[in-house]
């Protein structure tokens, strides 16, 4: 089952086949001379994935105002159509990630039975006690898993548990936790025993999971609450993920941080203590704006993939992290934005790949700072352009999926489908 007809999509490839392979020639020749084989490269690159968040393909807002987009997907069926296209054009997105209860249905035999068929599955569940629910017995104002009623507590717990169990029923092997418990004004919350509340609601999640599931911590400096967040960051985390036990781990999205933090230092040391959950990619300039992967700061997601790949190549033990998207898109139509910030993850992991580990081992152990970041520097200069196109040729993908997408009028052919929303309200999704 397709979304975009297979005939325009080889029509697009068949244009731009020979320039295509004359680019991958230059390009291995290239690397040759670096000692590196392009074809080598290539067949790791195909080995990479990304998952696409449910909500992504929505059109997103801020806390000001939202202004929805044309197509919007009315509800979860809608949205793995959406999530198809991206994988059909892309070849690197296998895989769908639900938020519960957005993503809500009633039978969800039929929801894994159609996500088979567009060739996609199920990453990570998320669970939402970040805000009320239409006939939800106890608010999450003051908190949920921390709060300070045993009742609401409960509740949420409850919620994450639902989770869990859609999420078997659907082939998922984690449950993303983040919740926007904190305060905001000093004096309101007393800040160890929301910390210990969290860890006995944390507990009894645990307990739930499957014994092949993972339970992703996610962190969050600030917002919903400004002042505080009970898990502020990879240090809270990490205490959590450690109390509760090896199922746990510590999940970094690249918006999350205060800005000027190394991140990918952060990283390392997350891989070093078994405790690196994965990521949710997107990107930062100011606060969590969510902005398409690499949009501003491609180096930083540059340096972040080098101590993914040191990792893989060194061979650190129980190391397998999950990549997610997880961006909200205000101006650009949110597929597009999507594909673009898919295929630069995959960019940087190619050129990630590049690094010549001996050279920067050599560098290193000798205290050549100059030598060492012009190891790193040369692999993030070098356009993979063409090793990520011969991927997507050989997986049945678009040469250039954007082009592709655009040429086939998509988006205009479900706002025909798709009931138009009312503007005028506020909120990221």
């Amino acid at each position: 089952m397709t979304s975009i007809n297979p005939a325009l999509l080889h029509q697009h490839n068949d244009e731009q086949l020979a320039y295509m392979n004359t680019d991958y020639a230059h390009l291995g020749e290239q690397l040759a001379r670096r000692g590196m084989n392009i074809d080598r490269i290539t067949a790791q690159v195909a080995g990479f994935g990304v998952a696409i968040p449910s909500w992504g393909v929505g059109t997103g807002g801020t806390r000001f105002a939202r202004f929805p987009g044309l197509g919007e997907p009315r509800h979860v069926f809608d949205k793995l159509q959406d999530c198809a296209v991206i994988h059909q054009l892309t070849r690197c997105t296998p895989t769908v990630s639900l938020h519960i209860p957005w993503d809500k249905c009633s039978d969800w035999s039929e929801l894994r039975q159609t996500a088979l068929d567009y060739g996609l599955a199920f990453d990570a569940m998320n669970s939402n006690t970040f805000s009320d629910q239409l006939n939800q017995a106890h608010s999450y104002k003051f908190g949920s898993l921390t709060h300070t009623d045993a009742a609401t507590r409960a509740q949420a717990v409850e919620h994450n548990i639902e989770c869990i169990e859609i999420g078997k029923a659907l082939g998922s092997k984690a449950l993303t936790v983040w919740i926007g418990d904190g305060s905001n004004f000093p004096g309101q919350q007393h800040f160890r025993r929301a910390f210990d509340r969290y860890l006995e609601s944390t507990q009894q999640i645990y307990a739930a999971l499957p014994s092949d599931w993972r339970m992703f911590l996610e962190h969050k400096i600030c917002e919903p609450a400004f002042y505080s967040t009970v898990i502020q960051d990879w240090g809270s985390s990490y205490l959590a993920a450690t109390a509760l036990g090896p199922q746990a781990q510590c999940l970094v999205d690249l918006g999350h941080h205060a800005p000027n933090v190394n991140i990918e230092l952060i990283v390392a040391r997350l891989i070093a203590a078994g405790k690196l959950a994965g990521f949710h990619f997107n990107d930062s300039k100011y606060g969590d704006d969510d902005l398409d992967a690499g949009s501003v700061s491609p180096y930083r997601l540059f340096l972040v993939f080098n101590e993914l790949v040191a990792a893989a190549h060194e061979g650190v033990q129980g190391f397998d992290p999950a990549y997610m998207l997880d961006q909200s898109h205000n101006v650009t139509d949110p597929i597009e934005s999507l594909m673009s910030s898919a295929v630069q993850c995959q960019r940087t992991y190619a050129q990630a790949l590049l690094v010549d580990r001996a050279a920067l081992d050599a560098a290193q152990q000798n205290n050549d700072a100059l030598a060492a970041t012009q190891l790193l520097q040369q692999a993030f200069r070098t356009d993979v352009t063409p090793i990520l196109q011969k991927v997507r040729l050989l997986q049945g993908g678009a040469i250039d999926p954007v082009g592709v997408y655009r040429a086939s009028q998509y988006r205009s052919t479900v706002a025909s489908q798709r009931p138009a929303v009312r503007g005028g309200g506020g909120g990221i999704v």
